[in-house]
């Protein structure tokens, strides 16, 4: 059973954007799934107004040192009455709240200056799997999103990312993750999550999609086997597109050393124009604008239970999820305005 129906008499069309290699040049043919995908024409007001520089004015660096440190005493403040509560998972809503958001929250409207769209789409409460395209050399999309449905969701939500292996297996770093509300991308972790009503996020292109060469920038990647789709239909949680544009061009990836990437066991070793080159300041992320958008959920509830295990039902919502995304990303490219200054 589909969601969708593909309309004989809906004609392909040609469609293109000018910042993306492969696009607007031989003009690929697309059909249309949902031509029902709307993208306001004025963008939403940010919780900053957006500056126009992308770069930090000397007392706009101090005023974010000193939020962060004031949050991170008051942190440590409040720790020492033991007053705090974690989760199954290791989440702890004091160290996010205290300690995690005020200084992710400062890249996040000052650096990387998101607007966010169709936060309208995602529930007031209840489940709901977050499906979102991946990219940038390093998983920085997964705490911006996290950001930005805390902070623009009515209700101020949660979003619990699933992370991948490497995340968890990486000292400082597991810790970290867990205490900001991630864990391990695999069904079983999902399945619980969603099953006690929290908003989950997945970005199923992987590796593949974060470590994609800049000249493949937007242009999705394979989306696994489907695992995600198989957990929303047993939990029957609807299924948010998130498209996600800003993310490409904070580390344009140029080469892949991949002989230096196996002898460090790593998925691939990115080379960009400033790393290694300048060695740590290299690893700065470059300050692209960022736009977030949540599209109309799916629903999955039309679907019996058993559907998860049908490969071709799978197969066919993994491919309508995919498509939802890659086009939106394509009018959300052909409206935007410069990479950096926009």
């Amino acid at each position: 059973m589909s969601l969708y129906t593909a309309d004989p008499r809906v004609q392909r069309t040609r469609q293109g954007h000018p910042n993306t290699d492969g696009f607007g040049t031989d003009g690929g043919e697309v059909v249309p799934i949902n031509n029902e995908i709307v993208l306001p024409d004025e963008p939403v007001t940010s919780l900053d107004p957006v500056r126009h520089s992308p770069l930090f004015s000397l007392g706009g660096i101090r005023h974010a040192i000193a939020d962060s440190l004031i949050a991170t005493s008051g942190f440590i403040r409040e720790r020492m009455t033991g007053d705090y509560a974690v989760d199954d998972f290791g989440f702890d809503p004091h160290f996010a709240e205290s300690v995690w958001f005020p200084a992710v929250r400062q890249v996040y409207q000052k650096w990387f200056r998101v607007e966010v769209t169709g936060m309208e789409n995602v529930p007031a409460e209840g489940a709901a799997l977050l499906v979102a395209n991946h990219a940038g050399a390093i998983p920085v999309d997964a705490v911006i999103c996290s950001v930005a449905v805390r902070d623009n969701h009515p209700n101020q939500r949660y979003l619990r990312p699933l992370a991948a292996d490497m995340a968890f297996d990486t000292p400082v770093v597991s810790e970290l993750a867990r205490r900001i509300g991630a864990t391990l991308a695999c069904n079983d972790d999902a399945e619980a999550l969603l099953r006690q009503g929290e908003l989950t996020g997945v970005w199923p292109e992987g590796f593949k999609g974060i470590g994609k060469m800049y000249k493949d920038r937007y242009k999705l990647q394979r989306f696994g086997r489907g695992g995600f789709v198989t957990t929303a239909i047993r939990t029957q949680a609807p299924i948010i597109p998130v498209s996600i544009v800003g993310s490409e061009e904070i580390y344009p990836m140029i080469a892949d050393l991949k002989p230096l990437a196996r002898a460090l066991g790593l998925p691939y070793f990115p080379v960009t124009p400033l790393f290694p080159w300048l060695g740590p300041l290299g690893m700065v992320p470059l300050p692209s604008k960022w736009h977030i958008h949540f599209g109309r959920p799916i629903d999955t509830t039309g679907y019996d239970v058993s559907a998860a295990d049908d490969p071709m039902v799978v197969f066919d919502l993994t491919d309508h999820v995919r498509e939802e995304i890659q086009q939106t990303l394509f009018r959300m490219l052909s409206r935007r305005g410069g990479v950096y200054l926009g």
